[in-house]
């Protein structure tokens, strides 16, 4: 009777507590990984797959995805996550909010959240979960529910909302957010949505460290001056004007007010999302040094780590918060290599062409925000970050191990006994131009388009099972819906 399902041979192990990789052979039994070391016998698995001395990265957990923002959720989950499987993503953490966009209602999450599930059931290629944004009065009074009943144990704030546009300027935001009338989505607001937290991390002990608040930090009011500066001067075009509408000084202010207001509510889990300046990681680190009783994590954007305002390929890059000039990639990249980032994500929201751009198609104030880019993070990372040093297993950490133990998933991030078999097979020594004709995803262009990069994810499993081969997906959507604490 065979020992194993499958057995991966000859590879090189990652792991996010160790720079360099270790050749070893991988038994898998359940889904699990069950051995991990050299010498395992073929003849003991009923599958055996040969690693061909390739790297063998523990599945990359996205923890920042948008399924469903500009597609129907169903179409989405299903093509969006083929991108994931080209990307080395196993575990896709995607944001769901009621309002327009996404399912295009409002109301109770009671009602909403089911229907979220029943769209995405059975459709995904990749395991997936969803953080959930309480965007009214009422949904903070479900956030117990939504622990207990749904396994959610990761909320958003959206901080530019209550009076800015998802795209721009915009003067109608309680019909753009569907939420009661005569309630407001403002400072108050999130003050309340953390309290609500907060109750929930007390009600639920055992699971206190793993429930958190995302917050998405930009100033509304600081915005909509700038937008307004900048259309009426019109000497900046593209994604440099865009950037100048949404100044970094805008993200450093939120960032304050929101480290200040979790001060205030005793609220210690604070994710601080898509970090993308200077200004703003500045913020972020002077808001840790003030406040060391709160955990902050740090996420920064693949998207802000390999492009910027003149090297993305047109104004498809536009995305909140805006890709930025070149000196404030250079200090993501200081920061990250410092240690100061928490992890790495896609923000990935496909955004299809005859949707993303306006006319006339080169204003970029009339172009939807957002792209998507799952299918280039663990290649992307590997090739600009083995460039500037950062070792594999910094890689391992920032894609997988930390985004997996702040948010729930406790068999998920690593490649160790016991763990999920989600692995990912990466070639280092490939050299590939990134087109979007290549992609799984249905976003017929990148702003990545043309970059070089080092690193080729060749196959990908999700528990075992291979769901990417040699550069193809493969098989049917074997993905399932993680209600958290994922464990053993």
């Amino acid at each position: 009777m065979a020992s194993y399902d499958v057995i991966v041979t000859n590879v090189r192990v990652v792991r996010h507590d160790r720079p360099e990789p270790e050749t070893a052979d991988l038994g898998i039994l359940d889904g699990r990984i069950a051995a991990i070391r050299p010498g395992l016998d073929p003849a003991e698995a009923r599958t055996v797959v040969d690693g061909g001395g390739k790297l063998a990265f523990p599945g990359a957990v996205d923890a920042h995805q948008h399924w469903g923002i500009y597609n129907p959720l169903a179409v989405d989950t299903e093509t969006e996550s083929r991108a994931c499987a080209q990307g080395g993503v196993t575990s896709a953490l995607t944001y769901m909010r009621t309002g327009q966009y996404y399912l295009n209602k409002g109301g109770p999450y009671a009602e909403v959240f089911p229907e979220v599930l029943a769209n995405s059931q059975d459709r995904s290629y990749v395991d997936y979960a969803f953080h959930l944004a309480p965007m009214q009065r009422g949904h903070i009074d479900e956030i117990p529910s939504l622990v207990s009943e749904h396994g959610v144990t990761s909320f958003k704030v959206f901080m530019f909302y209550g009076s800015h546009g998802l795209h721009g300027r915009s003067a109608d935001q309680n019909s753009f957010l569907m939420i009661p009338e005569g309630e407001r989505y403002d400072y108050a607001h999130f003050e309340f949505v953390m309290r609500g937290i907060q109750a929930a991390r007390e009600q639920f002990p055992d699971l206190a460290d793993e429930i958190s608040l995302s917050l998405h930090c930009e100033t509304a009011e600081i915005m909509s001056a700038y937008t307004k500066m900048v259309e009426e001067e019109g000497t900046l075009t593209g994604l440099a004007a865009y950037s100048a509408s949404r100044p970094p000084h805008s993200e450093g202010l939120a960032v304050s007010i929101a480290s200040y207001l979790a001060h205030e509510t005793g609220l210690p889990t604070i994710n601080l999302l898509h970090l993308s300046s200077a200004k703003a990681m500045d913020a972020a680190l002077r808001m840790a040094e003030a406040f060391p009783h709160i955990d902050f994590r740090r996420e920064v954007t693949i998207g802000h780590l390999l492009a910027d305002i003149t090297t993305a390929s047109g104004i498809g890059g536009k995305v909140n918060p805006p890709l930025r000039p070149r000196e404030d990639v250079e200090a993501l990249w200081g920061h990250l290599l410092d240690g100061k980032v928490d992890w790495v994500v896609s923000d990935h929201a496909c955004c299809r062409d005859e949707q993303k751009f306006g006319d006339p198609r080169d204003d970029v104030f009339l172009a939807k925000s957002g792209f998507g880019g799952a299918e280039y993070l663990l290649p992307g990372l590997i090739s600009e970050g083995s460039r500037r040093g950062l070792s594999y297993g910094d890689v391992a950490r920032l894609l997988s191990w930390n985004p997996a133990q702040r948010f729930g998933l406790r068999t998920k991030g690593a490649i160790a006994e016991g763990f999920d078999a989600d692995i990912v097979l990466v070639d280092p020594d490939t050299s590939w131009t990134v087109r979007a004709a290549d992609s799984e995803s249905t976003q017929e262009y990148t702003p990545f388009e043309g970059f070089e990069l080092t690193a080729k994810v060749t196959d990908t499993f999700l528990r075992g099972r291979r769901v990417l081969e040699d550069g193809k997906v493969v098989g049917d959507p074997a993905g399932r819906y993680l209600a958290r604490p994922v464990t053993a």
